[in-house]
């Protein structure tokens, strides 16, 4: 459905080059929810005005629905946009139309019959909650409805694709969650395709299936989101996951760790999806002579699937030790050593 091959976007400002975008790769299938992540600057908005096009990349092929931006006419090209809605993170409503008008401004720029305007137009507000607002004015909404409302109008023209920046980003947390879930509904309902470009790891865990993490205009990581966020491997994509799944010993339990002079070595635990149901801690303290002390552990739901952290202090003997360890490398379970910096023998 949206295809990017090695694409590079460069700006020029004030004599030098600004690499924006650079050979970024990504295959987004039809009626998936596909995230972009990053921090700011990392070349995300970017990415999306290269999509629909209101930025030509310098360099590769952008393809929509197996049509190659590059080689389309401008009335094609035009075609193409109206199969792409767009959802902003400041609504970009006009505030001296009603909310009746503001969906229906797509429409009448297609010249679609007014009885047909005033059908769909009913029909959006009425799908996204909204039939009551009809009369009203921007002014006289929350930001939720106000979001609302560009939605619906994004909408309007029954695009194949639809594309947020940020969407939520000016909202409270309750009321992004009732809008992500009205993407999600949207989603299943119309089998749309829906890019998301976001900084909120909460965003990403919602509803996306797939996702890409940016960072200085390059993809770092990408793929499904259980296998990128269950066991990520760049910093940055470890530090969007620590804002959903901590996994550090608090300051409490280490200052207690160096105050006792702890032997023993330190392992940090992961498990996905029915590996969190295994009784470990249990079998460990069972087949082995060893001290098992749990410092920390964190459970949480990423698309469906469990992911846990555990992080264990296990004391006993040298030998021993090794064994558990091994063990526990046995059980199909991501394992990592800590460094013991609390270790004083």
């Amino acid at each position: 459905m949206i295809e990017l091959h090695d694409v590079y976007k460069t700006f020029d400002s004030k004599g030098k080059s600004v690499h924006a975008l650079k050979k970024i790769n990504i295959k987004i299938e039809k009626g998936i929810i596909f995230g972009v992540i990053g921090y700011s600057g990392a070349g995300k908005s970017t990415l999306v005005r290269v999509v629909n096009y209101l930025e030509r990349p310098t360099l590769g092929k952008v393809l929509i629905d197996g049509k190659d931006l590059a080689l389309l006419s401008k009335k094609d090209l035009r075609t193409v946009r109206k199969q792409v809605g767009m959802i902003f993170q400041h609504f970009n409503l006009l505030n001296s139309k009603t909310v009746f008008d503001n969906v229906a401004i797509p429409l009448q720029l297609s010249r679609v019959p007014k009885k047909q305007v005033i059908q769909r137009v009913n029909e959006l507000l009425s799908f996204v909650g909204l039939e009551s607002k009809v009369k009203s004015y921007p002014d006289e909404l929350s930001g939720g409805e106000k979001q609302r409302v560009g939605i619906a109008r994004a909408l309007a023209t029954n695009p194949l694709i639809l594309l947020c920046d940020e969407a939520t980003s000016a909202l409270d947390p309750q009321t992004t969650q009732s809008i992500l879930k009205l993407l999600k509904r949207i989603n299943e309902k119309y089998n749309i395709t829906i890019l998301v470009i976001t900084h909120e790891m909460n965003v990403i865990q919602e509803i996306c299936n797939s996702v890409a993490v940016m960072e200085k205009g390059e993809i770092i990581e990408q793929g499904n989101v259980l296998e990128v966020f269950g066991n990520p491997k760049k910093s940055s994509t470890q530090n969007f996951v620590r804002t959903i799944i901590k996994d550090a010993v608090p300051k409490s339990v280490v200052k207690g760790m160096t105050e006792e002079k702890l032997n023993g070595r330190i392992f940090k635990i992961k498990f996905i999806g029915d590996k969190a149901s295994q009784p470990l801690i249990s079998d460990l303290a069972k087949k082995f002579e060893v001290e098992v002390n749990i410092l920390f552990a964190n459970v949480c739901e990423l698309q469906g699937t469990t992911l846990g952290n555990l992080i264990v202090h296990i004391h006993g003997d040298e030998g021993t030790i090794e064994e558990a360890y091994q063990f526990i490398c046995k059980q199909n379970i991501i394992v990592e050593e800590i460094e013991n910096n609390y270790d004083h023998r």
